[in-house]
Parts: structure tokens; sequence; C-alpha cells
């Protein structure tokens, strides 16, 4: 079943186009990624995803119910959507373990604790929880950042541009780490970024984007070995 469904999707500011009638899908339990340069309206479109911005045109649909078309946006804290931002926006204020269990509130205390000491133990971090988030290394508190996120049980879970403040090494064995601690949640994940390695390390599927339009959404393998058009064979 489709966990994801963006029909012929149109965004703009003012009269400039950034994204042009983009549809893709996003089976349950996959990890897709939307990969370009700068200013190629990937970014635009996840938040569209998460409802930061309403739509121009099209409508999207998560779990087969639309929440963004032309004049209705369904907020954003009711899309049961996981978000991990660039910066991983942590609370400095709070530990480890009140991070990961900000959004499980509505869970009793006893759900609260098993969820997040599952969730540490998941990311390796089980002996970190009693710290801030300005005691722990970038790798670390990118994996808290993930951890927060999918403590809730979303139904869809977004990255933006996660690992771009790392080190190149760094961030070629967290990639790898991500796709399996998302793999292992089960859960249904789209992510942002330019890098091909790791969009290549992570998803499932690709869609890449240029001009506000995705050029090809296909698996890594026909990307590579079978690109749709000159843009993608050269990026």
């Amino acid at each position: 079943m489709a966990q994801l469904d963006i029909v012929n999707l149109m965004q703009r500011y003012g009269s400039h186009a950034v994204v042009q009638d983009v549809s893709c899908r996003v089976q349950s339990g996959q990890i897709a990624c939307l990969l370009g340069p700068s200013g190629c309206g990937k970014t635009t479109l996840l938040r569209c995803i998460a409802g930061f911005e309403a739509v121009a045109g099209g409508e999207i649909l998560i779990d087969g119910t639309c929440v963004s078309r032309p004049g209705h946006s369904l907020a954003p804290e009711k899309r049961r959507i996981g978000m991990v931002f660039q910066d991983y926006a942590l609370f400095p204020h709070l530990t480890v373990e009140q991070n990961v269990a900000f959004g499980l509130h509505q869970a009793s205390a006893s759900e609260r604790a098993q969820r997040v000491d599952h969730l540490l133990e998941l990311v390796g971090l089980s002996g970190q929880r009693r710290k801030h988030p300005h005691e722990l290394s970038g790798g670390q508190q990118q994996r808290v950042a993930l951890a927060r996120a999918l403590a809730p049980r979303p139904q869809l879970v977004l990255l933006d541009e996660p690992f771009s403040n790392l080190d190149v090494d760094l961030r070629e064995r967290l990639s790898l780490e991500v796709r399996e601690i998302l793999k292992r949640e089960g859960a249904t994940a789209v992510l942002v970024t330019h890098d091909q390695h790791e969009a290549f390390a992570v998803a499932d599927e690709i869609g890449v984007v240029a001009e506000g339009r995705i050029q090809q959404w296909d698996s890594a393998y026909n990307l590579y070995h079978r690109p749709a058009n000159r843009f993608v064979a050269n990026f």
C-alpha cells in the first residue's frame, strides 16, 4: 500500500513555479530520496509534504487521506509526520531521553519509558541518556533527532539534508546506519539531499529533481545504468 502519494503537485512563489506537475508514490516501509542540486525545488517539495507550505495545484495523500490540495491543508501536527532537520533542532535544555520522549506526552509513563528505552538501544545511545545535546558529537545528535522523530510511530519520516553538517567519513558511515535504523523500525521515509552517495546508500527509490520536476523516479541501479535523459546521466 502507498504511504505517500503526490499527484500533479504544483507550487509557486508569485509567478515563479518552483514545483511543476510532480507525481510520485512511496510504498509503506520504503525509503525514498529527492535528489538534486541546490535550488531545484526538492526542499520546497518536502515542506509541502510536511504541511509547512500550502500547494498551488495537485494533491498530497498520506495513507490514503488527502492532506494538501488548493484551499485545503491539514496542519503539520495532525499529519503524523516525524521530521529530522538539517541542524537536528534538539532542545538544548533537555537530556537525550527527554528529547526522545518529547512527542510521547499522550502515552502512559510506562509506555513512554519502554518506547524511549527501545529507541535509545536502536540508535546505540543507551549509555548517553542523561547527557544534554551539547555533550554529544554531531553524529550522536543526529541519532537523537532520528529517535525523537520515530518515537510517536509516525506514518512518514522526513529527513531534510540530515548529513550536511557532518564530515565526509562520518556522513558515509551514518547514512548506512540511518538506513538500518529506519528499516528495523519499518518506517516509511523521504530523504532530501544533493549528494548522490547519500541517496544511493540510504534510499530504495530516488527521484532526480531539476527545475521543479522529477526527471526520473527509479532505483539507484537504473538511474546509474539507464538514465532517462542527459541531465540525469550528467548529474
